[in-house]
Parts: C-alpha cells; sequence; structure tokens
C-alpha cells in the first residue's frame, strides 16, 4: 500500500524547463507557501499548513538522501503543535532578543553545526555542510518564532537563501525557485512583526 501511495505522489504531473514536477512537490510547495506566508502576518492558522507542508516535505527529501532535511520536518512537526498552543488565538505578540542572546545563540548554532556535520557525512547523506547549517539554524529560527521573537525572520532569510542553492544543486528545482520566494518572505515578515511590535507599543 505505502509502495502504490509513493508511486501515486511520485507521478509527474507537468514538466517546466526540462524540469518535471512531481504530484507530491507540488503539494508540499503549495502548503509551504501558504504556511510561510500566514506567518508573515502572526496569525495562529498558520501552524495546520506549517504541518502539512513539513510531513509532505520529510517525506520528499528521504527520497533525495537529504537526511538533514527530512530530520528537520519532524522539527517542524511538533514546532506547529507548540506554536499552535503557545501564540493562543491572538496569535504572535512580537518581540527583540537581546545582544547578548542572539551572540549565544550564534555562537551555540555554529558549534553544533559543526559538530553534526561529520555525522551526516558518516551516514552518507547529500550536501551533508550546507544541509547540516540549515537544519541547525531551522532550528533556532522555528524555536525563536513559536517564542515569537522578531530575529526568526533574520535567521529564515539566511537559511532560507542558503535552500535555494542547495535544493538547486541536488535536482530540486522547483523547491529552490519557491525558496527564491521564501527568502522575500522573510524579508516581508521582518517588516511585519515590526508592526506588531509598534501596534502593541512594544
Amino acid at each position: 500500500m505505502f509502495s502504490a501511495l509513493n508511486e501515486l505522489v511520485s507521478t509527474v504531473l507537468f514538466t517546466v524547463l526540462g524540469y518535471q514536477v512531481t504530484l507530491l512537490e507540488l503539494l508540499a510547495v503549495v502548503a509551504s507557501a501558504i504556511g510561510v506566508w500566514l506567518g508573515t502576518t502572526g496569525k495562529r492558522i498558520m501552524w495546520p499548513w506549517w504541518g502539512l507542508s513539513s510531513a509532505l516535505y520529510g517525506w520528499l527529501f528521504l527520497n533525495y538522501d537529504l537526511y538533514a532535511s527530512a530530520t528537520l520536518q519532524v522539527v517542524f512537526i511538533a514546532a506547529a503543535i507548540w506554536g499552535w498552543f503557545g501564540w493562543g488565538p491572538q496569535g504572535a505578540s512580537s518581540r527583540n532578543l537581546s545582544w547578548t542572546l542572539r551572540s549565544l545563540i550564534l555562537g551555540g548554532g555554529i558549534a553544533v553545526w559543526l559538530l553534526i556535520t561529520p555525522l551526516l557525512v558518516s551516514l552518507g547523506a547529500a550536501a551533508a555542510l550546507p544541509d547540516a547549517f540549515g537544519l541547525v539554524f531551522s532550528v533556532v529560527a522555528q524555536i525563536l518564532m513559536v517564542l515569537q521573537f522578531r530575529e526568526n525572520w533574520v535567521a529564515w532569510l539566511i537559511v532560507d537563501a542558503l535552500y535555494v542553492g542547495l535544493y538547486w544543486s541536488q535536482d530540486l528545482k522547483f523547491t529552490s525557485l519557491l525558496y527564491v520566494v521564501f527568502t522575500a518572505i522573510a524579508l516581508r515578515g521582518w517588516i511585519n512583526w515590526k508592526k506588531l511590535q509598534r501596534a502593541e507599543g512594544l
């Protein structure tokens, strides 16, 4: 049954400039785009879309041996549940990190990135160095988002730009183009969450 389902979602729907877009990748792209855009508004409804897109992308990345990216989707699903209950019906309440916390988070993230990269290499993961970076700093960005820190959008901006190149190099071109859009959306999220702070007088 699982094999039949996998074959169904791997069906090529259309081809763009020689690149074959499967049903699975298209569904993941659409759900992810909706979730990320809703995230810029600070509305709680983003979290179900975030969870759905993460489940779809986890499946997709496993098919491409992108183990760190696939593992990250499990973190995103857990964060979607946490965020749904953590934000509450009113949505996000944007705030800023101190410079001390920013420095600690950056230093800790770099240390973890350098520690897990050799593990991914030993597992035979594709593009282990950039994939590990994306894993670590996506987790950082996700936690900051759930905790309603505006700096999550700076982390997403950096990670999304990295994923443009990573997924293009792994022949996930449709997803790579989505991350071009995500990079722009991250900038919009930074601006929108600043407006949330002003509206709340923070």
